[in-house]
């Protein structure tokens, strides 16, 4: 998952404040999705629904990007702030993908039905994910054969929706009064509360097939703009043990049906 810091600099942010419950929310969470993975193939997991981390991550991503962003843009410029992010963003999914790339081979260069995938194909699916392209549904380059947009990587869609959340706020979403990013939020919620009927649950946008590009776009926008909201409109109050008492009600550590939200590994 993305690591956003809210960090003072020298111009109009100077004055705000570093919120280090952020922090602790954040490494919650990264550690609830670690632990949704390890437990991913077994039959029982201590958070089966720790996939919803990663909505609570583009909440965050949000709320950073607003309050870190909003007030910048009369001494910076969409290319700076493309510049900015490429650097925040982009080494995580070329290590990520890297990384993939080389437990693939060494665990045998085959996919889940014991076809072995040569490393032509493998080199493809490499160059396509450490440019952040995702493979259509289907594709040829799908080596482990789940219908990931990433397969060396499969959490890297998130970080695709990231990039897509980025480029929308650096071209529209910034410039929307907050009544119309409540409507964007509106909308998108819908679509997600939809999603999340249709589907049984929500763990969809990590493939391409059918509808899972735009069920991951209102998977990712809902939470965004929802996190924009906050920036704009929150003010600050000190409250003590504000780490336990948000995490305790949102945490994903409750036991019910096992659900699948994507193909193991």
């Amino acid at each position: 998952m993305p690591k956003e810091t809210v960090s003072p600099a020298p111009s109009a942010l100077a004055a705000k404040p570093h919120y280090i419950v952020l922090d602790g929310l954040r490494g919650v969470a990264a550690l609830v999705v670690l632990v949704y993975h390890v437990f991913e193939c077994f039959a029982a997991s201590p958070v089966p629904h720790g996939y919803l981390a990663v909505d609570f991550f583009f909440v965050l991503s949000g709320f950073v990007i607003g309050y870190a962003y909003d007030n910048r843009w009369g001494t910076m410029g969409v290319g700076t702030f493309f510049r900015r992010r490429l650097v925040r963003l982009h080494p995580m999914v070329l290590a990520g993908a890297v990384v993939g790339a080389a437990t693939f081979l060494v665990q045998g260069g085959v996919r889940w039905d014991g076809t072995h995938m040569p490393l032509a194909t493998v080199a493809a699916a490499l160059a396509l994910s450490m440019l952040m392209l995702p493979l259509p549904a289907s594709s040829t380059l799908d080596v482990r054969g789940n219908g990931e947009m990433f397969p060396l990587n499969g959490p890297a869609w998130s970080l695709f929706f990231e990039y897509i959340g980025n480029i929308l706020y650096a071209l529209l979403l910034r410039r929307l009064a907050v009544r119309w990013l409540a409507a964007i939020a509106v909308v998108t919620g819908v679509a997600v509360v939809g999603t999340a009927v249709s589907e049984g649950q929500l763990g969809v946008g990590w493939t391409m097939a059918g509808w899972g590009f735009w069920q991951g776009l209102a998977r990712m926008l809902f939470p965004y703009t929802v996190g924009m909201l906050i920036a704009r409109t929150f003010r600050p109050r000190r409250v003590r043990g504000t780490l336990w008492m948000s995490v305790w009600p949102s945490s994903p550590w409750v036991p019910s049906r096992r659900s699948r939200a994507k193909p193991c590994g």
